[in-house]
């Protein structure tokens, strides 16, 4: 015999009129006693609703944004009907009904849940390996981190296989971070040095490479150190080696003493990320040649170094060696720097560069290196750079391949394209069910804040929840000095693809704040549709356009228009202020320059 109940919201102390942020059951489902079946967010802190019986879901109306109180009815469940039961549904019912019975909550649409979803494989099911868990996550990057995390916040026993000593990834060790270390005094030091114009003149400074290494090996250190405590603290087990598919349900772990293990998991979730690209041409063996991560060892200062590639990552390090003394030479395919951004957002730092560098070649290419003892002989070819040159190091960073063909992912039935990317749908999954891939392997742009999102979705799906990604757009930055950032369509996306836009364009050179740091090259650039004026894109060059962009991404996201930007009352007299203007410029309504005499459709 079973009872159906109505599942009421039980005391939540003084708060009223609570917000739904996230609802983790669905009709149907089988639940204990004390799972979590909805988290509530008042102003002061979140909780999370217990089942107050072991049983099944028949229905469940609230959904997120939904307010609720106590004693509110946010759906039904069946549970067993013995009479201690009973007895204890009926006086828990009578104590948590409200005086007068609350409506349900209106229900919203749903997103629809990902198709031909296979039953759940259990743990008795799995085939014999030294160890078992219900997800495995491959990878321990950004993203392969934050999957593992969530998914173990919301009761699953994950494994996080990492290929190296610390966990973190690319990004955390001989990334992101480490390369934002180098850049944040590399910034410093070019300060020292351009405040003689301003009255201010600081001696040279001495530089010591080896407490530089220190200063950026501690920050890894405190960061990798912080990780591996948030996964003894969620019980996410780490084990190490490198990691290869050896069934649809397995990993072959090869620790770094070649031992072996295998691990049987239900779920997986692919974060195996992506390797720098070698050109064939180049003597990758010798130490002169470096990539991106032999470039944050720091290991000497050249007198003349090459960059291959003007992209993000040749352009940072580029920086960091040219404030150390290297003269700096950058050869780049394209007809500009930092391809993928608008070309008017990344003029003012070519215009800087090009004052400071020895040689920026664009439209030009390597053909081939020559290691010899007085150096790297390297032959060109393009318009204005010369046949062949020497080097005492080059720094190769033409961008990153994805690992999809290192993995034996083919074992489990993954697919993965010539490229060594794997296809996945906007919730994670790839052609096998039970398997989920993300980050860099799973295509552009290879970033770390997209990985995350990414990880999130991919632990929420595995669990249960209608989550999805779906956003609309990722934004970019170059920590370049002046930073590069970009969010949305860039001006030559919307013209190829035929898309009506105004455009608002502010000089930094109006920016009382911008002048009284000394700094005039800035610009912040925004589109809007030309029907709906809502923010299409935007670009910005300058300080801390990296910090302002998150701003422009939120107004893209939330689908403002140049009116809600433009009366939305920034701090004076701050950056932040330009995207403000920008807004104004295209509406007409700008007072701190001249208004456009007449707003142009593109």
């Amino acid at each position: 015999m079973s009872k159906v109940v109505d599942i009421t919201i039980p005391d939540i102390g003084d708060f009223a009129e609570v917000d739904v942020i996230e609802v983790l059951v669905e009709a149907g489902q089988e639940v204990a006693q004390d799972d979590s079946l909805m988290t509530l967010e008042s102003d002061k802190a979140t909780m999370e609703i217990p089942a107050p019986f072991a049983g099944k879901i028949v229905s469940f109306s609230a959904a997120v944004g939904d307010k609720v109180s106590e004693g509110s009815i946010v759906g039904q469940m069946e549970i067993a009907s013995s009479d201690t039961v009973a007895a204890n549904v009926e006086e828990s019912v009578a104590a948590s009904a409200a005086p007068e019975k609350a409506e349900p909550a209106q229900e919203t649409p749903k997103q629809e849940a990902p198709q031909n979803t296979p039953a759940p494989v259990s743990s008795a099911d799995l085939p014999p390996a030294d160890m078992q868990c219900e997800v495995l996550v491959l990878g321990s990057g950004p993203g392969g981190y934050t999957a593992a995390f969530r998914a173990a916040d919301l009761g699953k026993k994950i494994i996080m296989i990492e290929r190296y000593e610390n966990i973190g990834g690319v990004c955390l060790n001989v990334g992101c971070i480490p390369s934002k270390a180098l850049l944040h005094m590399s910034v410093v030091l070019n300060e020292t040095r351009e405040m003689g114009a301003h009255g201010i003149t600081f001696a040279e400074p001495k530089i010591d490479i080896n407490k530089m290494r220190e200063f950026k090996d501690g920050v890894i250190g405190k960061l990798t150190g912080g990780l591996s405590g948030l996964a003894k603290a969620r019980k996410v087990e780490v084990v190490h080696g490198y990691g290869k598919f050896s069934s649809a349900n397995t990993v072959t772990v090869e620790a770094a003493d070649g031992t072996t293990k295998t691990i049987a998991f239900e779920k997986a979730i692919i974060a195996a990320g992506s390797r720098v690209v070698k050109l064939p041409f180049i003597p990758h063996d010798d130490p002169r040649v470096m990539d991106s991560t032999d470039a944050l060892e720091l290991e000497e200062i050249p007198k003349r170094m090459l960059v291959i590639g003007g992209g993000i990552i040749g352009l940072e390090m580029a920086q960091v060696y040219d404030s150390l003394g290297a003269s700096i030479t950058v050869v780049e395919l394209g007809d500009t720097i930092i391809p993928g951004a608008d070309k008017d957002i990344s003029k003012p730092l070519l215009k800087k560069i090009q004052k400071k560098y020895e040689n920026i070649f664009l439209k030009s290419k390597v053909t081939n290196v020559e290691a010899t003892k007085k150096g790297l002989v390297v032959t060109f070819e393009g318009k204005d750079c010369p046949e062949t040159d020497t080097f005492d190091r080059i720094l190769v960073a033409v961008g990153r391949a994805p690992n999809g063909k290192l993995i034996d992912a083919e074992k489990a039935g993954v697919a993965v394209d010539d490229w060594g990317f794997i296809e996945v749908d906007e919730r994670q999954k790839t052609n096998v069910d039970h398997i989920y891939a993300i980050g860099d392997i799973v295509g552009q742009p290879m970033l770390a804040h997209k990985a995350v999102h990414e990880g999130k979705v991919a632990a929420e799906v595995i669990s249960g929840m209608p989550s999805a990604f779906t956003p609309m757009s990722i934004p970019s930055v170059a920590y370049t000095d002046p930073e590069v950032a970009w969010a949305g369509k860039t001006e030559q996306e919307l013209k190829d693809q035929g898309i009506a836009y105004e455009k608002g364009a502010f000089p930094w050179a109006a920016s009382g704040r911008s002048l009284s740091l000394g700094r005039d090259e800035g610009m912040t650039k925004a589109l809007f549709c030309a029907e709906t004026h809502r923010l299409l894109g935007c670009g910005i060059v300058g300080p801390n356009a990296g910090e302002l962009i998150a701003e422009a991404m939120l107004a893209i996201e939330m689908g403002a228009d140049m009116q809600d930007i433009g009366l939305t009352i920034h701090p004076h007299p701050t950056l932040s202020e330009t995207i403000c203007f920008a807004a104004e410029m295209a509406e007409g309504t700008i007072t701190d320059l001249m208004p456009p005499k007449k707003k142009k459709s593109h």
